[in-house]
């Protein structure tokens, strides 16, 4: 993953191409614009000193030029309401709290609608359950299920746990040592 998302250069001249775009050599903030990341540490991927709102408007803005005067109308705002009432967290009800303030679920399940709201090409997750308590990482990769499904986005996730990989993925790698095996 991140060799995709550009914090390493890929081994022996290979290259990456994202439907037909090579970014191998594009740096990591403008190859941003191709995919969205969900990391495994649910304080990763959210600003905690910036409101929810604040933070759905810089991802909505992902590889464009941008501020944080988007997020002040009141259109942009009932839509990120919209998104965050599909969660069923009561996020909706709480755009101007600061994100530093919500559990560690709460976060991860922003930190996905991040990654998902400008309908990326790619989404990456990287064990992004993983620091979760067991109910708290089921809600979430249902989320995760129900945003990939209905965007039907291309998604790579890393899991440890084979009964996640068998039941969300269609197509399954394994690896040992960075050999697939």
């Amino acid at each position: 993953l991140n060799m995709i998302a550009g914090v390493y250069p890929p081994d022996k001249g290979g290259k990456i191409t994202i439907r037909g775009n090579n970014v191998t050599n594009m740096s990591e903030h403008k190859r941003a614009q191709f995919f969205g990341r969900v990391y495994q540490d649910p304080q990763i991927g959210t600003a905690a000193k910036m409101t929810v709102v604040e933070n759905l408007s810089l991802a909505i803005a992902r590889g464009q030029k941008r501020g944080i005067n988007i997020a002040t109308t009141k259109k942009r705002q009932d839509y990120f309401r919209n998104i965050l009432k599909t969660l069923h967290l009561g996020l909706e009800d709480r755009l101007n709290t600061l994100v530093g303030t919500l559990s560690g679920g709460q976060r991860q399940a922003l930190a996905l609608v991040m990654a998902t709201i400008s309908k990326p090409l790619l989404l990456l997750l990287d064990e992004h359950t993983a620091k979760l308590d067991p109910n708290t990482a089921g809600i979430v990769l249902e989320l995760t299920e129900n945003i990939v499904t209905k965007v039907n986005m291309t998604t790579i996730m890393i899991t440890h746990n084979m009964e996640h990989a068998l039941r969300y993925g269609n197509r399954l790698i394994m690896m040992h040592k960075g050999r697939i095996v």
